[in-house]
């Protein structure tokens, strides 16, 4: 992992096209903003694990469907 310091109004660059700002500290709370082309996904770290794990179920069901297709019906 890479930490950087930075101060309000600072910014850094990610692969020449994302920019992370640091906009307000509040205490232990620091307000970013993200200026990124529209291609790119941002998700905070919670939403996208969770959305990770739904992918995952809906990947097992859907294996688990075909499964049942290839073995055919019930006898």
């Amino acid at each position: 992992m890479l930490a950087l310091t930075r101060k309000k109004g600072e910014s850094l660059m990610l692969n020449n096209n994302i920019e992370i700002t640091i906009l307000e500290i509040r205490g232990d709370q620091v307000k970013i903003g993200i200026n990124a082309p529209k291609d790119v996904s941002i998700y905070r770290k919670e939403v996208y694990l969770q959305i990770q794990e739904e992918n995952k179920a809906a990947q097992d069901a859907a294996g688990l469907a075909a499964l049942k297709n290839m073995l055919g019906p019930k006898k």
